[in-house]
């Protein structure tokens, strides 16, 4: 017979907290998305007079469900704030900035823990020295470098910066994963005639997928949700990005907060999938760059 489980009492209050957590974690989210289908007078409250003559004040909704879904909030971002084509120019920076990371992190990742030469130490410090330096520091010299070489107002003034500050953790992230790699397989595959890029290519690069999701999200967050460079070294509404599209949505006198809500859930849903799809495989490449075999 099959014995039934108990349920001791610290069980249940250990998963009524953790209910209780999942709960705060994600009103946010559900504040954000019925925001995003109110009127203004919904959110702020406003006043009338019936019958009587009597002003009447109606509180804001602030918690509830809208009372009107304004769905045109969404088209209103779309179109008047011009929405889609931010989301287009953060996407496309976001996808070139965890290419380049990767790309380069695993390359410096092989140079500095597989091969042997004069000075990689001090080469390893010197990234690592990256991660110490807030990215917002460097907006001077960052600002006066893309300026000589004519890249503001284009892709280039955000892909080049994210990815450089991006390298110091790629190649942190990069190093745990490498080094669960046996030596073995770079002595054999010498032994059969491959040089040192056929080896990171064929043998290196493979084995490094798992790595690929962990700095990939990584990277993704931080220049996803990046602003002051881009309100800096971007003008141009053609190479502007989401987070600076919803600040321009906020008006001198007045502002709609509606389609603000609506542009904050367009910024926010890729974050939402990425977790979604990616969850599991970030927990499994965490745990493969933590256990040394």
């Amino acid at each position: 017979m099959i014995e039934a489980r108990k349920f001791k009492p610290s069980n249940i209050i250990v998963h009524v907290l953790l209910i209780i957590l999942v709960l705060i974690n994600l009103f946010p989210l559900y504040w954000m998305i019925t925001f995003s289908l109110k009127t203004n007078d919904e959110i702020l409250g406003y006043s009338y007079k019936n019958e009587a003559g009597e002003r009447i004040l109606v509180p804001p909704n602030h918690v509830g469900l809208p009372n009107h879904w304004e769905w045109s909030n969404y088209e209103e971002a779309m179109n008047t704030g011009n929405m889609g084509q931010y989301f287009v120019n953060s996407l496309a920076i976001s996808v070139s900035v965890i290419l380049i990371t990767v790309i380069a992190s695993f390359m410096a990742t092989y140079a500095l823990t597989r091969l042997v030469w004069k000075g990689r130490k001090v080469m390893n410090k010197f990234f690592m020295l990256g991660l110490t330096i807030p990215i917002h520091a460097a907006i001077v010299p960052v600002f006066t470098i893309l300026s000589k070489l004519k890249l503001l107002n284009t892709y280039a003034a955000l892909i080049f910066p994210y990815a450089a500050f991006a390298l110091s953790m790629g190649i942190l992230i990069s190093v745990g994963f490498m080094g669960d790699i046996p030596y073995d397989l770079d002595e054999a595959a010498f032994l059969d005639g491959c040089g040192v890029w056929k080896i990171f290519i064929r043998v290196i690069a493979p084995l490094m997928m798992p790595a690929v999701a962990t700095v990939g999200i990584y990277t993704f967050l931080q220049c996803w949700n990046e602003l002051l460079f881009a309100t800096i070294f971007v003008s141009s509404g053609k190479y502007r990005t989401l987070p600076v599209g919803v600040q321009q949505l906020f008006g001198q006198y007045t502002t709609r907060w509606g389609p603000i809500g609506a542009a904050l859930t367009i910024a926010t849903l890729p974050t939402i999938i990425v977790y979604i799809f990616l969850s599991k495989r970030i927990q499994d490449s965490f745990i493969a760059g933590a256990v040394k075999g």
